[in-house]
């Protein structure tokens, strides 16, 4: 499937907020209900629209530091990719795990409720892992997510 001009519209919407009943979305797109609907349905058929997915708010919940490690592996031959990844996956705290090319191997995203909490799961849990080499903490001081490239 290859996305027209209204598919593109429609999920542009949808990216600002995903909750919107296809009704709404409809109204702004001069599009009826069902046929907001179908669209919908034949984005997600076509693996265009993944699972919807629930967003929370880090601070919200308590967690006030997200920091993102650059980590390189420190023996390659040594510890498999696949045995990092599902150490790293199983840390509550780690929220993201990619696999980059560049200087480091991977790219963490890590929350925590303040400095010292992240301290705690850098020594304690991060660091402690097999094949861990160089880590590089860079703290996120703001963020803006924008819209993607439609």
């Amino acid at each position: 499937m290859t996305p027209d001009d209204t598919d593109r519209a429609l999920l542009r919407l949808m990216q600002h907020d995903a909750g919107q009943p296809a009704s709404q979305l409809g109204r702004k797109l001069g599009l009826s209900q069902p046929a907001t609907w179908r669209r919908i349905k034949a984005l997600r058929a076509a693996g265009v629209l993944g699972a919807p997915r629930l967003v929370l708010d880090a601070a919200s919940l308590g967690f006030g530091v997200t920091v993102f490690l650059g980590v390189k592996l420190a023996t390659k031959g040594r510890v498999s990719l696949e045995d990092f990844e599902r150490t790293v996956t199983a840390i509550p705290e780690v929220q993201t795990v990619e696999h980059v090319l560049g200087l480091y191997d991977y790219r963490l995203r890590v929350v925590a409720r303040d400095l010292a909490d992240f301290e705690r799961v850098l020594r304690r849990r991060v660091m402690t892992l097999p094949g861990v080499g160089d880590v590089e903490a860079n703290v996120l001081l703001s963020e803006e997510r924008r819209p993607g490239p439609l």
